[in-house]
């Protein structure tokens, strides 16, 4: 008799290769909206060609999906293994197996100490080049459809230190 194992398979992290996280925000009609992307710059062990695989390996251990048009609400979702925290000049996305750390901009922090989230696009597609602080060149890789077609869109609350 076969049998069919559901658990995931082994995550291959040498094939993540390095994480970046960009924020940026946008102006919409209601005001400022903050984004997150994370990726990989497809630098890991089995080059940019391995790295949508391994960054959906990731994702799916999360309970994120990816591709689609569809957005996942986290501040509905108590459960969900994602996390931001916010705290005076630095930020953290938590899930399983990332804690990376990104210095915000001060627009960004602005925006979501006044929405109280963030949109996250998790993408599968490695970063395709140009300097990840160049604030045009993050908002056209997030937007392009190669990217959105292949990733996990998150909306996430925000946590924050009390004292």
């Amino acid at each position: 008799m076969t049998s069919i194992s559901t658990d995931p398979r082994p995550l291959r992290t040498a094939d993540l290769g390095t994480l970046v996280i960009m924020s940026w925000s946008r102006e919409t009609p209601d005001g400022d909206v903050p984004f997150l992307l994370a990726c990989s710059l497809g630098d890991g062990e089995g080059g940019p060609e391995a790295a949508p695989a391994a960054v959906e390996g990731l994702l799916s251990r999360s309970g994120l999906a990816v591709g689609g048009d569809t957005v996942l609400d986290a501040t509905v979702l108590p459960d969900l293994p994602i996390g931001l925290l916010v705290v005076p000049g630095a930020a953290a996305l938590t899930m399983p197996g990332v804690n990376a750390q990104f210095a915000p901009t001060a627009q960004w922090r602005a925006a979501v100490d006044r929405r109280g989230y963030a949109c996250l696009i998790f993408a599968t597609r490695p970063w395709s080049g140009g300097e990840p602080g160049d604030g045009a060149a993050v908002a056209a890789f997030a937007n392009h459809e190669d990217t959105l077609s292949t990733a996990a869109q998150v909306v996430l609350p925000v946590r924050t230190l009390r004292g």
